[in-house]
């Protein structure tokens, strides 16, 4: 059975105090193991070392949101991946849109992260999206691709096979996004699956991301070039995260999926 990925990204919200709540709350829920359902958090640096704590025993698995490339040095305002390995994440999410756009992180240098957080064994979960200019001109999976390739660019294969990607469309995210139809991630995962399997001969899990919501977190689910789901807002309380993947699990033991390999 291939193992399908369910987290949440907080981006700059909850305090340490929230986060530790949250999990709290979560862990209260109580929710049945399901059988090749990998779950985790990834919420803002400071509240790392509570939700770690809170955490405790659970296999709910903790990332962060950034890094810097550098072991240290005069990076005023980054973290290392020395201070994340303090608190033992698990992942850490590289590239998001927010951070291409707003922060001008480049594809050389989510390139080098890759490479700093697999040499300290922590799991680089990079993220992949197409504008809607792309999108309008039916270029969204040469956007992603390339993106893909840039990203591991110099990266072994053994090493990509412990990667993991997040497709997140740029005009799918947000207050104002509109999640993408089952269609065009069917598309774009399948060009993202064939340009990985160029690159490695193990799989690497293709998460979905991008106004996933109880409306259409089944359909998303159920479809098999997804291996995961990348949640924002809607699993920002501890009951919606837990909902969702009672709704996801269901809907993926609908469904009958291929061993090994992904999708062309």
């Amino acid at each position: 059975m291939r193992t399908f990925w369910i987290g949440t990204g907080w981006k700059m919200n909850k305090t340490a105090a929230e986060a530790r709540d949250y999990i709290a709350t979560f862990l209260s829920l109580r929710l049945e193991p399901a059988e090749g359902v990998r779950l985790f958090v990834v919420p803002p640096f400071t509240a790392l070392a509570a939700v770690r704590e809170a955490i405790g025993a659970s296999p709910l698995l903790l990332g962060a949101q950034n890094m810097h490339w550098a072991e240290a040095g005069a990076c005023t305002g980054e973290i290392s991946i020395g201070m994340l390995m303090e608190s033992s994440v698990d992942l850490v999410e590289l590239g998001h849109s927010e951070r291409r756009a707003q922060f001008g992180e480049t594809d050389a240098a989510i390139n080098l992260k890759v490479k700093t957080a697999l040499s300290h064994g922590v799991r680089p979960l990079v993220c992949v999206g197409d504008s809607a200019e792309e999108r309008d001109a039916g270029a969204s999976a040469e956007a992603v691709v390339r993106q893909v390739k840039l990203a591991f660019a110099g990266v072994s294969a053994d090493d990509l096979g412990r990667c993991l990607i997040a497709y997140e469309p740029i005009w799918a995210i947000g207050e104002t996004g509109v999640a993408a139809s089952q269609e065009h991630v069917r598309r774009t995962h399948r060009a993202i699956h064939n340009a990985l399997e160029a690159m490695t001969p193990h799989p690497v899990p293709v998460l979905y991301g991008g106004s996933v919501d109880h409306t259409n977190v089944a359909e998303f689910a159920r479809e098999p070039s997804v291996d995961g789901l990348f949640i924002g807002r809607a699993a920002w309380r501890a009951e919606g995260f837990a909902a969702l993947i009672t709704a996801a699990v269901l809907a993926r033991s609908s469904v009958r999926l291929p061993e090994g390999r992904a999708f062309r």
